[in-house]
């Protein structure tokens, strides 16, 4: 704001001496007397006028003081950008040890259901352990570590849940360990497809977690980070044939000798772009199922104001390919292949890790 002048004119001070002159006595003067009122009214008009200055300055003064006062520093905010998560941020699951079940052969962990996952540990003597999680689809599992707690997930969501564990006896018979009902009650609906399991194995050390976090440097978003894992996997690692052909039941991903080797299976391409997703804290379910009578393995990604985009990046038998999230023309995907992905019955699901 800024401060008006105020200024005492001669002619204010003339105007005034006028003034106080008409309204002298009606008694007769001399001229001396006269002028010596004139000019001590005159001085009093002044004195007058340059305090309604003084007056009118310190009220205008206080004015600018209380607007000041009622002033506030306001910034622009920042436009919010897209997070990128280092791998500290990386979720571990644990065994926390606060709900537990067992019977000395074998424990189940259930500390951290409302995180999406259950620790199973067994301690007998047996070469071959297997793990049943039933919901609506009964998942089967092999459990690999003796003496140490795996992780398994809760893909079916919130829901009440039946956990077995079985040893091998004898070919392809196995007996009941353990067997335990859980209620499960989801803190977060994506927690299972953030969170590393068996299929999608990695931690905040991993040098899928560290490339994931590169490639997603240089993104704006979440398809745009969808899209530089997507381009470095079909660009870095080549088809394994040999792999393929030998490649045993029960096979788990290593996703760090995957990038490491630079090859791999159906299954290890998922795993790996499943993996570097997960880390970089966008929900990632890799799903194994048909496409017509091939077994094989695609990746539905969540993206936020989308949903879960299925087969968003998904494998057609001979190539891997990258579905646009809005299901309009993008790079340079056929109208035929668009047709096929976007026909849902060419895709049945039958598990998600």
């Amino acid at each position: 704001m800024r401060k008006r002048r105020i200024s005492v004119s001669v002619a204010a001070i003339l105007t005034a001496a006028a003034l106080y002159g008409c309204a002298g006595s009606s008694a007769p003067v001399s001229s001396e007397v006269q002028q010596e009122e004139t000019v001590a009214k005159v001085q009093d008009a002044g004195q007058q006028a340059a305090s309604n200055e003084q007056e009118t300055a310190e009220s205008v003064a206080a004015a600018d003081t209380d607007t000041q006062e009622s002033l506030a520093v306001i910034e622009d905010e920042a436009v919010p950008l897209y997070q990128k998560p280092a791998g500290s941020d990386v979720r571990t699951p644990v065994a926390s040890g606060t709900v537990t079940y067992g019977n000395g052969r074998a424990t189940i962990d259930a500390s951290n259901t409302s995180k999406g996952y259950v620790m199973i540990k067994y301690t007998g003597g047996q070469s071959r352990i297997k793990i049943q999680i039933a919901k609506s689809t009964t998942y089967t599992y092999d459990l690999n570590a003796r003496d140490a707690y795996e992780v398994f997930p809760f893909t079916e969501g919130s829901g009440a849940y039946s956990i077995k564990i079985f040893e091998n006896v004898s070919g392809n018979q196995y007996a009941q360990v353990l067997s335990q009902n859980v209620t499960v009650s989801l803190s977060d609906e994506f927690a299972p497809f953030l969170t590393p399991n068996q299929y999608v194995n990695f931690s905040s050390g991993s040098a899928a977690v560290k490339k994931g976090a590169e490639l997603a440097a240089s993104a704006a978003d979440q398809i745009g980070v969808v899209t530089n894992v997507y381009n470095y996997v079909i660009n870095n690692v080549t088809y394994d044939t040999a792999k393929a052909a030998s490649v045993q039941s029960g096979y788990l991903p290593n996703v760090d000798q995957v990038l490491a080797q630079k090859k791999g299976i159906c299954f290890d391409y998922a795993a790996l772009m499943t993996a570097m997703l997960r880390s970089q804290d966008i929900p990632t379910k890799l799903v194994i199922g048909y496409s017509g009578g091939l077994y094989h393995a695609w990746v539905n990604v969540y993206i936020d104001n989308v949903g879960w985009v299925d087969n968003f990046i998904y494998f057609d038998g001979h190539d891997w390919s990258l579905m646009d999230p809005t299901f309009a023309s993008s790079g340079g995907q056929s109208e035929s292949i668009k047709q096929y992905i976007g026909n849902g019955s060419n895709y049945q699901a039958k598990y998600t890790y």
